[in-house]
Order: structure tokens, then C-alpha cells, then sequence
């Protein structure tokens, strides 16, 4: 008896939804009664940022490329939607899948909810309390249409009924936990023999403006230790735009974009982390390194606790004392199992037959 598929129409565009599409694409190739099509949006075109996880993760190629590229968020968002729409269309899915806090997220989430598609947000309920930035919106306005919402813990749980979202939501843990786990076995046993903190800095308030970008680099040079920045290939041209001499930050190693495992080594090598990147506070936090986040304000407010993450925005020259903060002890549990994919497509198949 042929089971007639149940058509998925997944939404991605940047990096960490790359990541966090990996399980989920792993496992529905085990389901005999799912079809997943993947539209990538083409938010983060560049190789370094884009082929190279679909090439090394072993994920699915998408089955179509947009090709949307850099421009300011209304329009960014206004043209994904436009060709998604057209997409669904024809494609006619029983839901669409969309990750994290994006643009791409948002113009997927407006065209499900337009057309009446159910739509299914994985990461939701998180919030930053922060809404000029554009994060910010688009999780809030994705929560609000979303038929099908899954959360890391409780506290993202709690956070929507404060909100009377009344769609099912269930706690599936992190989904970038599964794939973190599987990279652990790869690099199992790799580990460099120096002292270096890890850096990866791109969010538009610490990249955009020539003076605040240098008054980070400058407490980079001033660390103890050397610090490996993996750059933004925007961040590059900028500072290369804008005439400035990398060779004056003598503790400073430049590296291009980095592939997920090699990301992960680097991480598991290093004796900090100094991010403001959503994604890397917690696996900076399930590799137990003392991480420093280069902002206000964290989603990921667990990984505060026991200072395993400090907060620094304002104050930079106290980065030297934020990083020899001593973490206290460790919960393994906050963020699930490692099996979120299993659990979140399970649940998807059942709603979508009920």
C-alpha cells in the first residue's frame, strides 16, 4: 500500500538555519510518509557561508535557490516572500517548516499564514526583550502566526503563554543540540595544544560602525592570550574599505568563514569564547568554555547562570575581567537530549494528520 506523502516546505537562508536543518533533514529521510522541500532563500550566499555546510553536514541540496542576496530588510523580506509565495503555490505543502529568527523565517511564516499553511516554528518562544533588533520582531511576529510552535526549555514555553499564544506548543529541547552531539564523534580526540581565546563578532551594532568595530579589535589585541576571529567576509570588506591596517592587531589571527566542524574544533581548543552569536553561547556552554557575549541582552538566558556566560556591551575594557570570571557548576540537561528532530517531525506528522 503507497502511503501519499505529506509534502514539508522548509524555509532556510542563513547559517545557524543551516545548522538547525540538519537533523531535521537527516530524519525525515527515515519517514516513509514525509516529503521535505527545502527553499533556500539565499540570505547568506557567500561558499564560506552556505555550500560548505550542505557539502560537509551530508544534507539534502536544496530544492531551490533564490538567490534574494544583501539588501535592506524591508525589501529583503518583501522579495523572499514574493518568490516563496509562488513556490507554495505550486507546490501546495501541508505546512511550512521555518527556523530561529531571520528574515527568511518571517517571509516564510507571512506566506504560510496568508495562504492559510499551517506554519511550524522551530526555536519559538525565545526572547531577547530587545526590539530594536530585527530578530527580535520577526520571532515575536513568527510566534503569533505559527499553527505548530516547538521551544528549547520551559522558560520559552512560559514566555508564550505571557503572551496568550494559545497555538500547541511543545518543549522538544535544542535542536542544534543533535547536531552538536554527532560533531562531538567526529572530532573526538582533537584538540590543539595553545592557549587561544575564539572570537566571532557580526551582529550590524558591532560591525557596522568603524569606531565601535575598533574598540573591540583594540581589547582583542590587549587579551593575555591570542584571539582567532574567524570574520564575516562584510566585516572584512568593511575594514578593507575603510583603510584599516590588520597588521596593527598583532594578537589578532584573521581567519575566513569557518565549515561547522572546523568551527567546533576551534571551539573545543579554545580556553574562551567572545561571541554575539545566538547559537554559539550554547555550544560554547555544551563544551563547558567560559563565553562573553558582546551584547545587552542574551535568548539564552540559562547559559547566564554560574557565570558561564557574562554580558558585556557597554563596558569593553572590562572584557579581560568578563573572561576570567570562574564558571560554577554545569546542568547537561537544559536544552534536551539530542533527539529534538525525532520528536519535533513526529509531532509535525501526527498534527498534520489529526
Amino acid at each position: 500500500m503507497n502511503l501519499k506523502k505529506k509534502k514539508i516546505i522548509a524555509i532556510i537562508g542563513a547559517r545557524p538555519q543551516f545548522i538547525k536543518h540538519a537533523p531535521i533533514d537527516f530524519y525525515a529521510k527515515t519517514m516513509e510518509n514525509i516529503e521535505l522541500f527545502t527553499i533556500h532563500t539565499g540570505q547568506h550566499y557567500d561558499a564560506s557561508m552556505s555550500d560548505v555546510f550542505f557539502t560537509q553536514l551530508n544534507m539534502s541540496p536544496p530544492n531551490i535557490i533564490l538567490e534574494v542576496g544583501s539588501h535592506q530588510h524591508g525589501k529583503q523580506t518583501a522579495l523572499m516572500m514574493i518568490e516563496i509565495e509562488n513556490i507554495v503555490l505550486n507546490e501546495k505543502p501541508a505546512a511550512i517548516l521555518v527556523y530561529g529568527d531571520t528574515n527568511s523565517t518571517l517571509a516564510g511564516a507571512l506566506v504560510g499564514a496568508k495562504l492559510n499553511i499551517p506554519v511550524v516554528h522551530i526555536e519559538a518562544g525565545l526572547r531577547s526583550f530587545n526590539k530594536t533588533m530585527p530578530e527580535e520582531i520577526n520571532r515575536i511576529l513568527t510566534d503569533q502566526v505559527s499553527s505548530l510552535l516547538f521551544v528549547p526549555n520551559q522558560q520559552a514555553l512560559d514566555q508564550l503563554k505571557k503572551e496568550n499564544i494559545t497555538a500547541k506548543a511543545f518543549i522538544s529541547g535544542d535542536i542544534m543540540y543533535d547536531l552538536f552531539k554527532r560533531a562531538q564523534k567526529v572530532i573526538e580526540g582533537e584538540e590543539l595544544f595553545e592557549k587561544y581565546y575564539l572570537a566571532t563578532i557580526h551582529r550590524p551594532y558591532n560591525t557596522d560602525k568603524l569606531e565601535r568595530l575598533m574598540e573591540i579589535l583594540n581589547q582583542f589585541n590587549k587579551l593575555d592570550y591570542r584571539v582567532k576571529f574567524p570574520a564575516h567576509p562584510r566585516t572584512m570588506n568593511f575594514l578593507v574599505q575603510q583603510g584599516i591596517d590588520l597588521k596593527k592587531f598583532d594578537n589578532l589571527d584573521f581567519l575566513p568563514p569557518q565549515g561547522y566542524f572546523e568551527m567546533m574544533k576551534l571551539l573545543k581548543s579554545c580556553i574562551g569564547l567572545i561571541t554575539d552569536s545566538g547559537g554559539m553561547q550554547k555550544e560554547a556552554y555544551w563544551m563547558q568554555k567560559k563565553c562573553v557575549t558582546i551584547r545587552s541582552e542574551t535568548e539564552w538566558k540559562e547559559t547566564l547562570e554560574n557565570n558561564w556566560n557574562t554580558l558585556l556591551f557597554d563596558n569593553l575594557s572590562d572584557l579581560k575581567i568578563s573572561l576570567a570570571l570562574k564558571p560554577g557548576s554545569y546542568n547537561a540537561d537544559i536544552y534536551g537530549d539530542g533527539n529534538s528532530a525525532g520528536e519535533i517531525m513526529e509531532a509535525i506528522n501526527t498534527f498534520l494528520e489529526s
